[in-house]
């Protein structure tokens, strides 16, 4: 693909060097932001006895269709962790970023791999897991030269003796679990416009729910659901446009007034520009089979210049909920309407139930990139607390009223203007990287980030398949200089039980377990377990390469329990390592590089992935 020459020098191997043409922003916090609102006093912790047996497997990114990433088994515990030895280890041969989580079916483990994204079948039942077989979905190489960050894969879901999972170049293909033949394989977007697809699907019922990648190059973004047998597009919701293409109909009631009326997917944005707007669903899905609704975050709005799209921009930066097999909206909640700092809501949002004030309530606990802990009805959308997890400089909380982020006067970015000290940066409080949830003891683990930013916005023009931003973005760390950290949350009383400061961004997902362990990596290489009570390091194994993946644990074959992660760093916050970029320039990596500089002295790419057991 060839791009034309002002612009050519921001795609490198698939991530953008942001030059004068072409960049990202992001921001910091004051500790007592005014309006933050915590659960009502009365708030108590789940009922663990509705909780279902765990048969020891791992058949989706996120563990369940809850997005809690716990497990219950427990022959690996607090008081025995400590023991963990390296049981074996495969590598991918790849360099780029590794963010999957594997799957356990049975006696096998399923690994995704970054483009070209291999489907690898591990034999479990054999000494050092051997290979079974490898699907080749040989996806366009040209996808490599139009993924913002990286040329990552989240993962894939296990269903009905079939794996699913989407390719870089904007594919959903399903494979036989058993045999690696392809079963079916459905284009979806278009490369030529910079349409990529990176998320980990959700399986719901006879339906997978996929969503596109490409907010920084104008992609509109959209959330589709297939068939699990033919693969045939059963629907496809866009997160702009007119409510047709919304599949808003007359069963949306969201709960905020500036949610509701008719086609403000249109109507927030300046004439035409909804058409590039962003908006994509990159990130987690989650599912409630009593009220049977999925739920999945939508991204920011395009481009970063907010100055360019006055208005609300709709449906960019919220939360749908939707109906699994018709697509059909339900309701809509905007973490930040009318975004200032590429603060995506595609984190994840985790499907609990919690007594507040003496009240069950089934909720969404979601730890957004603003910085907050949001606690959402998840019948209605309504916002029942969002609670400071990280350092805010740019809100001062959430109107619960209204719905509203309160923005600081004074801290908007846009044309003309330099704004120092935007904290949490553009990766926000917590980005992609998913959190875990222990249903027993209601806390939630979440892997921060530290960090702030200086931004200055410019004219952004729209090229199809070429970056579109419209900001220059130079981060740091936050107060403290750690630029990580890991957090335990009470999310019934609204606030934090303990805080691992780490020297990086915390890029790993975490799994937690009934053990009382929470496991994570970090950026510099080390794989780490934690009382999940508490936060004592309990034990830590140095890796190759930095941890961006998502471990697991699971039963194996031989009855014993095994933790597994991916190992190779990249992605946004690693792409000074896995780009090989250059440190002394402030604009990689959309800004991301002028916080990262000393990372690849710290650590090396390479792909891997390890398991652990008891001796």
């Amino acid at each position: 693909m060839s791009y034309p020459s002002r612009l050519s020098s921001c795609v490198l191997a698939g991530l953008f060097l942001l030059t004068p043409g072409c960049k990202k922003e992001g921001g910091a916090h004051p500790s007592s932001a005014q309006g933050a609102s915590s659960l009502p006093v009365g708030a108590t912790k789940p009922d663990a006895s509705k909780l279902p047996e765990d048969d020891g497997q791992w058949l989706t990114a996120s563990k369940d269709a809850a997005n809690t990433r716990y497990s219950r088994l427990k022959d690996i515990h607090a008081g025995n962790v400590k023991h963990l030895k390296l049981a074996w280890s495969w590598s991918t041969g790849l360099v780029r970023g590794h963010e999957a989580a594997p799957l356990v079916v049975g006696g096998t483990m399923y690994v995704v791999t970054p483009y070209p994204n291999r489907l690898v079948a591990l034999d479990l039942t054999k000494e050092g897991a051997p290979v079974k077989w490898t699907y080749e979905p040989a996806p366009s190489p040209s996808a490599q030269g139009v993924a913002c960050c990286d040329v990552v894969n989240r993962g894939a879901a296990y269903a009905d003796g079939r794996i699913f999972y989407n390719t870089l170049d904007a594919h959903t293909v399903a494979v036989d679990a058993q045999t690696g033949k392809e079963l079916w394989k459905t284009k979806l977007g278009d490369i030529n416009k910079g349409e990529t697809m990176t998320m980990a699907p959700l399986v719901v019922r006879d339906r997978v729910i996929v969503g596109n990648s490409g907010g920084e190059l104008g992609v509109r973004g959209w959330a589709a659901g297939l068939d699990t047998k033919t693969g045939a597009i059963a629907w496809r919701a866009m997160s702009t446009g007119p409510d047709a293409d919304v599949l808003i109909g007359p069963n949306f009631k969201p709960f905020y007034a500036s949610d509701q009326g008719k086609d403000l997917g249109v109507r927030t944005w300046p004439p035409d520009q909804w058409k590039v707007g962003g908006g994509n669903v990159w990130g987690w899905v989650s599912y409630d089979a009593a009220l049977d609704l999925v739920f999945y975050g939508t991204g920011n709005p395009g481009p970063w210049n907010p100055d360019q799209r006055p208005g609300d921009n709709k449906w960019t930066c919220g939360i749908f909920a939707r109906r699994p097999s018709t697509g059909e909206a339900v309701w809509f909640y905007q973490w930040s309407p009318h975004d200032l700092y590429d603060h995506d809501g595609i984190n994840e949002s985790i499907v609990a139930d919690l007594t507040v004030n003496g009240k069950p309530r089934q909720v969404l606990i979601h730890p957004g990139r603003t910085g907050y802990v949001y606690v959402l009805d998840r019948a209605t959308g309504q916002v029942l607390s969002a609670t400071p997890f990280g350092h805010i400089t740019t809100s001062t909380g959430v109107d619960l009223k209204t719905g509203r982020l309160q923005p600081v006067p004074g801290m908007e970015t846009g044309f003309d203007k330099t704004v120092r000290g935007i904290c949490p940066a553009s990766p926000g409080s917590k980005d992609w990287s998913p959190s875990a949830f222990n249903p027993e003891t209601g806390l939630l683990y979440i892997p921060g980030n530290n960090l702030c930013q200086d931004a200055q916005g410019y004219e952004a023009n729209y090229i199809a398949g070429t970056p579109y931003v419209g900001m220059n973005v130079k981060m740091y760390a936050g107060p403290g200089g750690n630029r990580g950290e890991f957090i335990g949350w009470d999310v019934a009383a609204g606030k934090k039980v303990f805080g691992i400061p780490e020297k990086f961004p915390v890029w790993s997902g975490v799994v937690v377990t009934a053990g009382d362990v929470a496991f994570y990596g970090t950026m510099d290489g080390w794989f780490k377990a934690v009382h999940a009570r508490t936060g004592q390091e309990l034990w830590k194994f140095k890796v190759g390469s930095g941890i961006i993946g998502q471990p697991i644990t699971f039963r194996g074959p031989d009855g014993k329990q095994y933790v597994s992660v991916l190992s190779g760093v990249g992605g946004w916050a690693g792409a000074i390592v896995a780009g090989g970029l250059d440190p002394r320039d402030d604009n990689i990596a959309l800004g991301f590089g002028a916080a990262m500089k000393d990372l690849p002295r710290h650590t090396t790419p390479g792909g891997m992935l390890y398991t652990f057991a008891l001796p």
